[in-house]
């Protein structure tokens, strides 16, 4: 009888891969004992997907269902499906995501994609079929976003992905590279994962309940070395969110894994200046540099990008909101995602490398009453853009005017308080 020896990169791989798993289950949707949970994946996830599943039993799961996807399919009904299946989504999907999360499920997906999948495809037939999807599933993201449910984001590795990220590295190494970087941005490489999660909990926590304390006006942002000079009213009883947050059921999640951000909302009419993105922002299958605007009153009255603005603009016009924004983000510059400085063409992780907006919806849990009377705005859409630098100061405004340092080149500037 012969025993199988793997390299001892191999063994490494999979300790962090499986520590992972029980990142996502034990920290990420904080599965309970007795708990369900939803698990959505990329046809590639198979196996971090069946270490999730053994993470949630052992967490002591009564059901663990795995659904897959497939990206191409989407890019196919965009090319290939008439106009009226481009509109179409069969309401029974939106009655098994209620059913479940009346069931008690927790949802958890595995985030990895093709960031060029729809390059090329029809910019119109894709706005249509975005607000339409959008439209359709609002009321289940609502109760996602009301914390009705407990759901956890995290990245995967995937080829089509990877070699995107890093193009020098053929296909098996840039694989290893994205799952290097993964690992490292959501703490799975530390000795005791869960463990550098409570500890990170606690140090970005004591930020945003420094900042719920403050009651600001405003944020000021300015940027010695570049063109941004934004300032952002805050809503009427604003609050701020981050790092975790708690359920309905009383259950503390932490939503998006890696996350180093802290975040509220913005007063729909209160934003004036100009902002500048700092990084490209992949919309629709279409990388947009270049991302200039100026806001006035609230609303973005000039927009402009060096590359893909005809398809910056369309979203802009996707409904009224979409030219407000609907959350202002503070992330340190030298966040772990930050540190490793590529751009990775997707949201959950170029998030947290820069402080942002993000134009459209507001989040509801960022108001201490009724988002709409305290002044927040509504849209089909929420985009995350990257406005901070390595050089950016960020300002909290009192009444009256005074100020207050919150980031100094980048880098948190709260006297007492350190990440």
């Amino acid at each position: 009888m012969t025993s199988l020896t793997l390299p001892a990169a191999a063994q490494d791989f999979q300790t962090q891969l499986a520590g992972y798993a029980e990142l996502l289950v034990r920290v990420g949707v904080n599965l309970q004992p007795g708990g369900k949970l939803l698990v959505n994946a990329p046809l590639e996830a198979a196996e971090l997907a069946r270490l999730v599943a053994r993470s949630a039993y052992r967490a002591g799961a009564e059901s663990v269902v795995v659904r897959y996807h497939d990206e191409h399919l989407a890019r196919l009904r965009i090319d290939e499906a008439s106009d009226a299946a481009i509109e179409y989504l069969p309401g029974w999907l939106i009655d098994e995501s209620l059913k479940m999360i009346e069931d008690g499920y927790s949802f958890l997906a595995l985030d990895g994609s093709d960031p060029t999948i729809m390059a090329g495809a029809d910019a119109e037939r894709q706005a249509i079929s975005a607000k339409r999807r959008a439209q359709a599933m609002r009321p289940v993201s609502q109760k996602m976003m009301g914390f009705e449910v407990a759901w956890s984001i995290g990245g995967i590795s995937i080829p089509a992905w990877a070699t995107k990220v890093y193009p020098e590295l053929g296909e098996a190494q840039a694989v290893s590279a994205l799952w290097r970087d993964i690992f490292r941005v959501t703490r799975a490489d530390a000795p005791d994962p869960v463990a550098a999660w409570q500890a990170h909990i606690v140090r970005l926590g004591a930020v945003r309940d420094f900042l719920n304390t403050q009651h600001f006006q405003a944020l000021h942002f300015s940027d010695p070395d570049g063109e941004t000079d934004l300032t952002v009213g805050l809503a009427d009883g604003h609050l701020w969110a981050g790092v975790e947050d708690t359920t309905a059921a009383g259950v503390r999640i932490v939503p998006n894994l890696p996350t180093d951000e802290v975040f509220t909302a913005p007063h729909r009419d209160r934003v004036d200046g100009v902002a500048v993105a700092s990084k490209p922002l992949l919309v629709r299958g279409e990388i947009v540099e270049g991302i200039r605007v100026r806001f006035a009153g609230g609303q973005i009255v000039e927009g402009s990008a060096s590359k893909g603005e005809a398809t910056f603009l369309k979203l802009l016009d996707t409904d009224e909101g979409a030219r407000r924004i609907g959350e202002v983000a503070l992330v340190a510059a030298s966040a772990p995602v930050a540190q490793i400085g590529r751009l990775f063409y997707n949201t959950l992780f170029d998030e947290n490398a820069a402080s942002h907006i993000a134009l459209g919806r507001a989040y509801e849990f960022t108001f201490s009453a009724d988002p709409a009377a305290s002044g927040g705005n509504d849209s089909l859409i929420h985009v995350d853009w990257m406005i901070g630098t390595p050089s950016m100061n960020v300002d909290g405004l009192h009444e009256g005017g005074r100020r207050a340092p919150l980031m100094r080149g980048g880098e948190w500037a709260i006297e007492g308080l350190t990440t």
